[in-house]
């Protein structure tokens, strides 16, 4: 058992109080094979993220679970756009952009559990003042935040950007565990969690206050205001 008999009651309340409409966790992982090939690459922690989130789905009636094969499943995983394993996507009726590629292990349970909450909801936690200036971004943003499960102040970027991937259909946005994708890592220059990086080429460094991620967010889709690209130049200065 991955959740400890302590954790699964104060889980499931918490389940049975917040969650109001269905939710799907759908998993793409890799079948086990007695064959060892070379060139394939394993997919390390997919047996325990699998038995992760069937534990989740024991909580709530709510939770609904789909597994993939991630090299048998080419149709789905298209349809996803999963490129990785593991990979969890948190949808209900709507597919809302969010991704978590690694087990959501740690710190990072936590942000599971409440964007499971989120889009049972359909809603954030975010200021009205963050969602009116989402309603501006119009062009397809990419957030990818990179990080451990060890480190406390990881959690806070990737739910800043699962929520605006919720608020925005021209948002997606994965959680990366960087130990597991270590070529990504060298990639995209991690050399401290948590790393966010925007279409490619903007990037945030450490834990950052919604509004400043917001900023980077909005100049990822050419949204900025004037006196918000005053306010950006300002922090790089």
């Amino acid at each position: 058992m991955i959740i400890r008999e302590e954790d699964r009651k104060v889980i499931k309340d918490f389940f049975s109080n917040e969650l109001i409409e269905p939710v799907r966790i759908v998993m793409f992982t890799q079948a086990k094979s007695s064959l060892i090939v070379p060139t394939a690459i394993p997919c390390e922690w997919c047996e325990e993220t699998e038995q992760l989130i069937k534990e989740l789905a024991e909580l709530s009636d709510k939770i609904k679970i789909e597994i993939y094969d991630f090299a048998k499943d080419v149709d789905k995983r298209e349809e996803y756009k999963v490129d990785k394993i593991p990979a969890l996507v948190i949808r209900n009726g709507e597919d809302y952009g969010i991704r978590f590629y690694g087990i959501p292990s740690g710190y990072e349970f936590g942000s599971l559990v409440e964007g499971i909450r989120d889009v049972s909801r359909k809603s954030t936690e975010l200021s009205d003042a963050t969602k009116n200036r989402l309603k501006d971004v119009k062009k397809d943003v990419h957030i990818q935040v990179f990080i451990t499960p060890t480190w406390p102040y990881c959690p806070g970027a990737v739910r800043l950007a699962h929520q605006m991937a919720i608020e925005n259909k021209y948002i997606r946005a994965d959680m990366v565990e960087v130990q597991e994708f270590v070529h990504l890592a060298h990639k995209y220059n991690v050399f401290g969690v948590p790393r966010t990086v925007i279409n490619e080429d903007i990037h945030i460094e450490g834990a950052v206050p919604e509004k400043i991620f917001l900023l980077h967010v909005l100049k990822a889709a050419d949204a900025l205001t004037e006196d918000e690209k005053k306010e950006l130049d300002k922090i790089y200065k």
